[in-house]
């Protein structure tokens, strides 16, 4: 009897947990045609799109209630909650051209404006652009905290005749928290809650909450703000990239990341409000770019003259690690400054160790107590990283306490050590972390040593019976070191969807930079953190991607006629690919690669007048994914445009898109290819131009024709490049790589200097 019961309770168990899968609501983004049969019969694009959710669900229920939102501008469709079966069966009806989960995707000053070259000045580019004026940056972030300083408008022009958009009444926010700078700001939760219904921990409104979206819009466009400083560490004049630049903020992440179909209906109405640069210090892990939301968002931006900036990510150095590379978004990379915050960490044995902090010491004494040094290593309970709980008091109370990177956050670990009863703390890099630099404004004394460093303390504790040490804190040092260099944790190439095209396409800072910080958060952002500071220090191509955000408005501000293409043109093809000190750019000790780098490292002064533009119109990039072999369906999701690649490419025999950079893949024993480009001169006229090339090792390279001559402004002219591969590479020896670069040089020594990265790799 017994054996007969089980099997049927078993059989019943299944299917109560089958049935409830079955049940269970996900949220989908759903793509339509365009021009959608269907659509026709329907007076609104919400009323068309309800009715695909009406022949998905049961009829006893509202389709509304399970509408989240309705796209029109960013691509055409809507999101919506539904269960497995209904996402079967609506994936089936007319006009339904895909359907994909919602996906969550993660959040990726004083100084930087001053080591980019920018400064008041008349003869700077500041002038020149009139610090970005007229130009609208929609920032897509965590929101904004609308008293801070930065966001003050006095000296701004009125909001832009163009502008659309609105300031989104909300908890602790309403319309007179706009004004002639933050002209704009709006939320997006309907993703969001569709995932997690329950209560969401912060403001329902686009007031900030984390601080992040307050740090990334004012390091765009922030106002001018004297005397700005964390604690008395770097201070000066705080200025946004584009200072006279409006700022929209639309808040699409929350406290566990950022979804997708927030994202999308943030595009869509962004596009409509009339910004025209879009900052998106968003992203995840690379995917094909008909899978890709922001791709395909930003594409419908380009088309309406958007230039769309995003962050690679922040999964360096692992190779093809960058995200957002679809050719139509600049992606941005981060990279280092020449300003430090030391704080040494002096051994009783007298060796000193090189760390930074931004600990807000004694100013009169510099100099911290000497402490007994432990480093706990439990692998049951890792305390090694200092997690919560894992620091037993007894043998931490009053001592320096050693933390290895990793699990958890930087500052959160300084607290743990501080709940414990530790006096201070040594963070200490990993093999993973080796010697990279991102400094906090910590709760109690401590400083961040590199991995070289970390190894000579472990090895200094172990063999010391007591091991003693002391904090020297130096506060703040400018143009002693190295820089730019590439900031280890900045993800890189080759593409993995797209290998055709070399990115990031540039680099910009990113490590230890100060911007603007909401009142109601601590330094730290730790919610023990009682401190309040109007500006705070972040590192991440998050703070990268701003930087770039705000020079585009600069040269939209300058050239408003010029297309998102020709902006970032002008931002590539200007790039440095040299330091301050005029060395190689460095990638930790060795010379950085054009899949760290891109074309190098931002130059604002250059990018506004950049001689020659390589121009893109919106078909060009719907050839380079027929020439990716996509699908006539993919292309269709991507761009809205229904072609049929076997003529576009018949037609255009050879294409290769007019990229500023050259990505050459030789596979399979292939040892020739031809490339095509097409450069608009908006210098001088009556300009000529000789070409100089630096071959990748390898690769021999042939230019025709070897000079350029242009009569008027805004003439294009075409040039072509063979590379003759002079290379074997043998079976199984997986992939190899060369670079070097193309620069069309002004015949006016040092006038201008047009340069395109060269990036072959051999795939055997």
């Amino acid at each position: 009897m017994e054996s007969k019961i089980q099997p049927f309770f078993l059989t019943f168990f299944l299917f109560i947990i089958l049935t409830h899968a079955e049940e269970t609501l996900g949220t989908y983004i759903v793509q339509l045609h365009p021009h959608g049969k269907t659509s026709t019969l329907f007076t609104s694009k919400q009323n068309w799109h309800l009715s695909f959710i009406q022949q998905t669900i049961s009829s006893n229920q509202d389709p509304s209630s399970r509408l989240l939102y309705s796209y029109h501008s960013a691509m055409d469709g809507f999101a919506a909650t539904l269960t497995h079966s209904e996402f079967k069966y609506l994936q089936n009806l007319p006009d339904v051209l895909s359907i994909k989960p919602d996906r969550l995707l993660q959040l990726q000053t004083t100084y930087s404006y001053k080591f980019l070259g920018l400064n008041p000045a008349r003869e700077n580019g500041w002038y020149q652009s009139g610090f970005g004026r007229g130009t609208i940056i929609g920032v897509l972030d965590t929101g904004v905290w609308p008293e801070s300083p930065s966001f003050n408008d006095q000296g701004m022009p009125p909001v832009p005749k163009k502008w659309k958009g609105i300031c989104q009444q909300g908890q602790a926010f309403n319309f007179s928290n706009c004004n002639r700078k933050l002209i704009g700001a709006r939320y997006f939760t309907k993703g969001h809650l569709a995932v997690s219904p329950s209560r969401i921990p912060e403001y329902l409104s686009p007031r900030d909450s984390s601080g992040h979206g307050t740090h990334t819009s004012s390091t765009a466009g922030g106002a001018p703000v004297t005397m700005a400083n964390v604690f008395g560490y770097a201070a000066g004049v705080a200025r946004g990239m584009a200072p006279g630049a409006h700022i929209a903020v639309y808040k699409v992440c929350w406290f566990n990341g950022c979804y997708n179909s927030d994202i999308m209906a943030a595009m869509d109405v962004a596009i409509r409000d009339g910004v025209d640069v879009l900052s998106l210090s968003i992203g995840g892990f690379p995917v094909p770019l008909f899978d890709d939301s922001i791709a395909i968002g930003s594409f419908r931006a380009m088309e309406h003259g958007i230039s769309v900036i995003c962050a690679a990510g922040n999964n360096g150095p692992t190779a093809m690690s960058v995200a957002n590379e679809a050719p139509w978004i600049a992606t941005i990379g981060a990279s280092t400054v020449d300003r430090k915050f030391p704080a040494i960490v002096r051994l009783a044995n007298g060796k000193i160790l090189y760390g930074e902090s931004m600990y807000p010491f004694d100013r009169r004494t510099r100099t911290g107590e000497e402490l007994e040094v432990v480093y706990l290593s439990n692998e049951d309970t890792e305390s090694q990283f200092c997690l919560r709980g894992s620091l037993p008091r007894e043998k931490v109370k009053g001592k320096m306490v050693v933390c290895d990177r990793g699990v958890n956050g930087r500052s959160e670990k300084g607290q743990v050590v501080k709940e414990a009863g530790g006096a201070a703390m040594i963070l200490a890099n990993t093999e993973l972390n080796l010697e990279e630099d991102s400094v906090d404004v910590h709760v109690l004394p401590a400083t961040l040593i590199g991995f070289d460093e970390s190894v000579i303390l472990k090895n200094y504790i172990n063999s010391t019976a007591r091991p003693l040490a002391r904090i020297e804190f130096g506060g703040t040092v400018i143009g002693r070191t190295r820089a730019p260099q590439v900031a280890r944790f900045s993800a890189r190439g080759p593409s993995y969807s797209n290998p055709s095209i070399l990115k990031p396409d540039v680099i910009a800072p990113g490590v230890n930079i100060i911007a603007a910080w909401p009142q109601n958060l601590g330094p730290t952002g730790l919610p023990e953190d009682s401190r309040r500071v109007n500006f705070s220090v972040m590192s991440g191509t998050s703070m990268s991607c701003p930087h770039v955000s705000g020079i585009a408005a600069l040269i939209r501000s300058a050239h408003p006629a010029w297309s998102p293409a020709a902006v970032k043109s002008a931002v590539m093809t200007t790039a440095e690919v040299t330091d301050h000190a005029g060395r190689a750019i460095l990638d930790e000790d060795k010379q950085a690669s054009v899949f760290a780098t891109g074309s190098g490292h931002v130059n604002p002064q250059r990018a506004l007048n950049p001689g020659l533009v390589y121009d893109i119109r919106p078909e060009d990039y719907v050839a380079h994914l027929c020439s990716l072999g996509y699908t006539m369906s993919e292309v269709f999701s991507i761009t809205h445009r229904n072609v049929s690649c076997h003529e576009m490419l018949k037609v255009n025999r050879g294409f290769s898109l007019n990229y500023p950079s050259f990505s050459v893949s030789f596979k399979g024993g292939m040892s020739r290819k031809m490339f095509s480009r097409r450069v608009t001169n908006v210098g001088s006229p009556n300009s000529i131009y000789s070409v100089e090339v630096m071959a990748p090792e390898g690769v021999k390279v042939i230019v025709k024709p070897k000079k350029l001559f242009f009569k008027r402004r805004n003439q294009s002219l075409s040039y072509r490049v063979w590379f003759l591969s002079r290379k074997r590479v043998k079976k199984g020896n997986g992939m190899d790589f060369a670079q070097g670069h193309l620069t069309w040089l002004h015949s006016q020594k040092g006038s201008y200097r047009v340069r395109s990265p060269i990036a072959v790799t051999w795939k055997s």
